[in-house]
């Protein structure tokens, strides 16, 4: 009596995997309905203008506030951007400063190139022109990525 209760139970579990459709084709043998693509017409001349978009200057929150100096110095016209720490600097991963000189060089720079946070004291130098250079500079920040200056740098003559 049980050994007839063992091919009956074998039978209900075929009929629930066929009807499961557990049989059905692997994904490589399904192959998806081709499309008819036209073809487009290429331009013969393609001019690009790279046009970048303006992001306001934002304010860290207040528990992410660090402190940064800005400077053109001379006689060299470097500029200068020094990371003195400050109540989030915690959480600081990354502080980039780019620099978009008059002669239209676009320079950017990461303070210690990714290695590591970075720490009081640290310091990026971009050489800038004698012209007025514009600077901006971005924190990243607990997971977000804040404009905190953007200012033009020009040369002070006495």
């Amino acid at each position: 009596m049980k050994y007839a209760l063992i091919p009956a139970v074998l039978a209900g579990l075929v009929l629930c995997a066929l009807s499961a459709g557990c049989t059905s084709p692997t994904q490589t043998e399904i192959k998806p309905v081709e499309t008819a693509t036209l073809p487009t017409a290429v331009p013969t001349t393609f001019i690009s203008t790279v046009v970048a978009t303006p992001v306001p200057v934002e304010t860290l929150p207040a528990e992410q506030y660090v402190d940064l100096q800005l400077s053109k110095e001379r006689p060299d016209y470097t500029l200068h951007l020094i990371y003195n720490g400050g109540k989030g600097e915690g959480n600081v991963v990354n502080i980039l400063m780019k620099a978009t000189l008059s002669d239209g060089t676009v320079v950017e720079k990461y303070m210690n190139d990714g290695q590591r946070q970075p720490r009081r004291g640290d310091e990026i130098i971009i050489q800038g022109t004698r012209g007025s250079d514009r600077v901006e500079v971005f924190v990243t920040s607990a997971g977000r990525t804040y404009k905190v200056l953007d200012q033009p740098m020009m040369t002070h003559t006495l």
